[in-house]
């Protein structure tokens, strides 16, 4: 058997005016042919796992492309051309296939076309032979739409947030697919949407409200009702039309089965909805009771997440962490900023300078740069591997980085946005977390995973910026109306 695999994967966040070309994709990874087969080293992804899995039954991969961007601004026509344009030529010039697997997000969202994925996938579909299978893994996140239940392809998300599986996901995927190659299994998919938005601050799999849709996920797929339920609450930073919350149902052969499981996992979340109010921490109490009590505090900066697709380049942290005097407080902070004119004008100096830089907002533009003074503590290339739970072995690269100290707060300007997930971010730049009072993440949730081991208490700031997790912050207008917790729905009951 011949198995075609690709990856081509980003995280569009409308509201990041900046947009997204090939080179927001080779700043992370493109890999190309048979680099796809060796490229992932050992980073615990879906590709990987499916390779595994295609290997393992003794089949042959045909690798197309991987291209990932992690979350940016919207594609322009011309990078979604160039390299889905791409991905899908290798498809047609693959020879013969018995089944064809992709890895995607589901949320990307190019200039002139909302449906990315829906597209890539009809385009894909009128390729492939229609009696060729395709598989398709997608993040939790995905913001998922008719159009991208094709025929004969079916769709797995991930089970977890904080993301924990991707390598499972592409492995529950693959076997799928071969299940369906050898008659085994009739995927068919069904999808049932409410028009809800959750903040990711309180959308994770493991506490409820949202867990306890999972668990009913996990008793439909126990029983044998279906073969898989994925559940979508949707990335919120996204300004398109039927933008919400969606359940996705596989069952084998019955339409009808998969489209009334479908219905009771979107009621139940809709009937839940109140309860996905994001629990947040005033800016300044964060900082005052990180520095106020024993053990590590870390705090997360959802509102200037670069994984959900904001710049890193926002001042509100530090500015209020300066205001607080946690420069004197005798404890060390950490936290980053995205800004490549300042590393490099930190480089210029030197280990061990004292220099005045004005930092931030060099990308995003609702605030205005910082001037600070520090001493260069160190310097590095960026490079890391991640270690935690999630996309451990995935290599990371946040360009020329300097460490600046400001009294005690430690700060790495970083020249290259990135998953800010993994405790090696710092490490890898010789700092500390476990020994400092206070620690930032530019992340809504997937943090927590990292930083729980060592953590006295964790919690989530309500910090301003274009990934913020006060949804009711965000201006919309190109989703499809009344969308909750925006506008009155009547009473039920």
């Amino acid at each position: 058997m011949r198995i075609a695999v690709g990856q081509f994967g980003q995280e569009t966040n409308t509201f990041l005016t900046v947009p997204t070309t090939v080179a927001t994709f080779e700043d992370v990874f493109i890999r190309r042919g048979n680099a796809m087969l060796s490229e992932y080293g050992a980073a615990r992804m879906e590709v990987p796992a499916m390779l595994d899995v295609v290997r393992e039954h003794g089949a042959t991969p045909v690798p197309l492309l991987g291209a990932f961007a992690g979350a940016a601004g919207a594609l322009t026509r011309e990078c979604f051309e160039a390299l889905g344009g791409e991905l899908l030529q290798r498809l047609a010039e693959a020879g013969p296939l018995d089944g064809v697997l992709l890895a995607l997000h589901g949320a990307m969202v190019i200039e002139d076309e909302p449906d990315a994925e829906g597209e890539l996938l009809e385009r894909a579909r009128a390729i492939v032979p229609a009696h060729i299978p395709i598989g398709v893994s997608l993040d939790l996140h995905g913001h998922i739409t008719p159009r991208m239940l094709q025929p004969n392809t079916f769709l797995l998300g991930f089970r977890e947030y904080p993301h924990i599986d991707l390598y499972e996901t592409g492995e529950r995927t693959a076997r799928l697919l071969f299940d369906t190659i050898a008659g085994r299994r009739r995927p068919v998919m069904a999808l049932a949407k409410r028009p809800m938005l959750v903040s990711p601050i309180n959308a994770r799999t493991t506490e409820p409200p949202l867990s306890l849709v999972v668990a009913n996920a996990r008793r439909m797929e126990a029983e044998g009702r279906i073969l898989e339920a994925a559940l979508f609450p949707v990335q919120p930073w996204m300004d398109v039309p039927d933008l919400g919350f969606a359940a996705l149902v596989c069952a084998d052969g019955s339409a009808e089965v998969a489209q009334k499981a479908a219905d009771e996992l979107a009621d139940q979340a809709w009937a839940l909805r109140a309860d996905f109010a994001p629990d947040l921490t005033p800016l300044d109490d964060a900082i005052r009771i990180g520095l106020a009590n024993p053990g590590l505090t870390v705090v997360g900066d959802g509102g200037d997440a670069p994984s959900s697709g904001a710049a890193a380049d926002n001042t509100a942290v530090l500015r209020a962490l300066l205001a607080a005097r946690a420069d004197t407080s005798g404890r060390e902070t950490l936290l980053t900023l995205c800004d490549p004119e300042a590393a490099a004008e930190a480089a210029r100096a030197g280990i061990g300078a004292t220099v005045t830089l004005k930092v931030g907002h060099k990308m995003s533009h609702d605030g205005e740069p910082l001037e600070i003074t520090g001493k260069v503590q160190a310097l590095t290339d960026g490079h890391y591997v991640m270690r935690d739970a999630g996309a451990e072995g995935m290599t990371m690269e946040m360009g020329l980085t300097a460490v600046l100290a400001i009294g005690d707060i430690r700060l790495a300007i970083r020249s290259l946005r990135g998953l800010e997930w993994d405790t090696a971010m710092y490490t890898s730049v010789g700092l500390q977390p476990a020994a400092a009072a206070l620690v930032f993440a530019k992340s809504p949730s997937h943090f927590r995973v990292s930083y729980a081991p060592i953590a006295a208490r964790i919690l989530a700031a309500d910090t301003p910026g274009t990934t913020t997790g006060n949804i009711l912050r965000l201006k919309f207008h190109r989703v499809t109306r009344p969308l909750y917790p925006f506008d009155e729905f009547p009473a039920e009951g």
